[in-house]
């Protein structure tokens, strides 16, 4: 099996939205909508196999020092081959190349994200504006279970 990964084109928007639309009804994943994902298309990573999107992820910047890497998916039929480690791994290439100093996670699977250097920080610690851009519209706020975790560059 050959996996492709690549910017995507707004053309790629309603297959990301399919792909993601199981974590986003369980709350794995915070909703963006289609416009959102349209807007932000430059910061996506997706992976394909025969022309079709099985994983993506954003790296999101938050400032000249920080970025996140969020919307992390992966096709349950293709989990275990290395396809979310390898998106990760193009958004930390790529926040080197521009240069941010640290790259922070909300997640539920800490572990996944330990095993790739990221190491558990304080909730506390996030900066205020990811907090009332995102957080407030996740269905879990204000009681949020996930881990934060951060990697310095």
């Amino acid at each position: 099996m050959e996996v492709i990964y690549r910017k995507p084109t707004l053309r790629d928007v309603d297959m990301m939205q399919d792909l993601v639309k199981s974590e986003v009804d369980k709350g794995v994943i915070l909703y963006r909508s289609a416009d959102e994902m349209a807007g932000t298309i430059r910061s996506y990573f997706v992976a394909l196999v025969d022309s079709k999107i099985v994983g993506f992820a954003a790296l999101h910047i938050h400032n000249t020092k920080l970025a996140e890497i969020r919307s992390l998916i992966v096709d349950e039929r293709y989990r275990g081959q290395k396809i979310g480690v390898n998106l990760v791994k193009n958004a930390i290439s790529e926040g080197m190349f521009l240069g941010v100093q640290e790259i922070l996670v909300l997640t539920y699977r800490a572990e996944f994200f330990k095993a790739l250097g990221f190491v558990e920080i304080p909730k506390e610690s996030i900066p205020e504006s990811k907090i009332w851009a995102d957080c407030i519209k996740c269905k879990h706020f204000p009681i949020c279970d996930e881990v934060s975790l951060i990697i310095n560059l």
